[in-house]
């Protein structure tokens, strides 16, 4: 399932990345659960992705962030967090998300695991 909808920002929280401290790591609050992530750019191709962490252990390695595609929806694992993560532009002027969208019109939304994920 994808997202390309503004609708789903009425629902979502948003989380906000730096891209001028790209690579980092942060620790955020998931469904009640803490993990950390940690983003990465690949200037060749000009995408971003993410790992995966839970208490200090490496949960997903290298997830593309994909315009409107929930991360690690592929991936079938306890230890992963009970919403989705969905790239997504509130505006409307892109589908894509690359050094020039990510954080000025297109955020990773955190929203209820049912609406990401069907």
């Amino acid at each position: 399932m994808s997202f390309k909808s503004w609708e789903v920002f009425e629902l979502a929280l948003i989380i906000n990345i730096d891209k001028k401290k790209i690579p980092y790591r942060f620790e955020i609050l998931l469904a009640g659960s803490l993990f950390e992530m940690e983003f990465h750019y690949n200037p060749d191709f000009n995408y971003f992705t993410v790992d995966l962490f839970k208490n200090k252990e490496l949960i997903v390695f290298g997830e593309k962030l994909v315009y409107g595609l929930p991360l690690f929806h592929d991936i079938v694992d306890s230890r992963l967090p009970d919403v989705g993560l969905i790239p997504l532009d509130a505006s409307g002027q892109t589908v894509e998300v690359n050094a020039q969208t990510l954080g000025e019109t297109v955020f990773l939304t955190v929203v209820e695991w049912e609406m990401a994920y069907g």
